[in-house]
């Protein structure tokens, strides 16, 4: 029997779920809560070393911290390796600093890649970023200062992971993954030149890394597939977190948008800056399994 599989066992009883990992006064998690923890050491084929946290970390950093400032604000990551949290949340709970906490359960978990990780830690940054549609506080009615999850995701691939890639070989970085042909046949429909169309199977390949990582927490029977999209249709915007076969189509339908880094996100105009049928886009627009245009 395989080492995560005795794990998974053992961590059974442990799951306690919420439709949200957070409440719109404290912090934003990128998955529903859990209490499943896998500390350092633990022994399982997968996950990312310390020293490739450390790399995504400082990457996300760098790109960004000069993006945040202008904002007015400082740009802070936790970095928490020894953390067997298998989570990661936003938060503004200090004066004028958007904070970001990454733990190192999330990154030893076995579905997680470099890209993943990268791809999480824009997530959260996209709760501080990403415009709207934000998250509504439920006694006001007004809009919260944090990016709902769905929108999280969005700009966390499209705008984010997409800026992370920039100057990469993405060709190179593809190479020894096996990528769907749904995936590079619509990929090369959008993009162009090589890299770019690399850029753009590399990001989807991120998606689905993690959508097969919250499949596993979440304990979803049903696999995550490119090729079978989540069909529902909310009756309005849904601010928590989406089902995993809605996100991983969220996270595609972004890596084919071509609006880049430099078009700016409004927080309070949801199609400024995306790809979205009133901008006359063909395709790459939000999932309508938690989007209501």
């Amino acid at each position: 029997m395989k080492s995560w599989l005795k794990l998974s066992i053992l961590s059974l009883n442990l799951y306690s779920f919420s439709g949200m990992a957070c409440d719109i006064h404290g912090h934003s998690g990128f998955m529903p809560e859990n209490n499943v923890k896998i500390p350092v050491g633990t022994n399982f084929v997968g996950g990312i070393t310390e020293e490739q946290f450390t790399k995504v970390m400082d990457k996300i950093s760098l790109l960004f911290s000069d993006t945040v400032a202008k904002t007015g604000r400082k740009f802070v990551i936790e970095r928490l390796w020894s953390d067997p949290t298998v989570n990661a949340y936003a938060d503004q709970n200090t004066p004028g600093v958007d904070t970001i906490h990454m733990f190192g359960g999330l990154a030893r978990h076995q579905e997680t890649t470099e890209d993943a990780m990268a791809l999480v830690a824009c997530h959260e940054l996209g709760h501080h970023l990403g415009g709207a549609p934000r998250k509504i506080d439920p006694t006001t009615g007004s809009a919260f200062w944090a990016s709902n999850e769905g929108q999280a995701d969005y700009w966390g691939t499209m705008k984010c992971l997409r800026h992370y890639f920039e100057g990469d070989d993405n060709v190179a970085a593809i190479q020894n993954i096996q990528v769907p042909t749904e995936v590079s046949s619509r990929c090369q429909l959008i993009y162009k030149n090589a890299n770019e169309i690399a850029g753009c199977e590399r990001a989807a390949m991120a998606g689905l890394a993690l959508a097969k990582l919250l499949n596993a927490i979440t304990q979803g029977t049903t696999p995550v597939s490119f090729t079978t999209p989540d069909k529902s249709v909310v009756a309005k915007t849904y601010d928590a977190h989406p089902q995993s076969q809605c996100r991983l189509d969220t996270y595609y339908q972004a890596s084919l948008c071509d609006h880049g880094f430099g078009e700016i996100v409004s927080q309070t105009n949801a199609n400024t800056g995306v790809c979205s049928v009133k901008n006359g886009d063909q395709i790459g627009y939000r999932p309508l399994c938690w989007f209501k245009p």
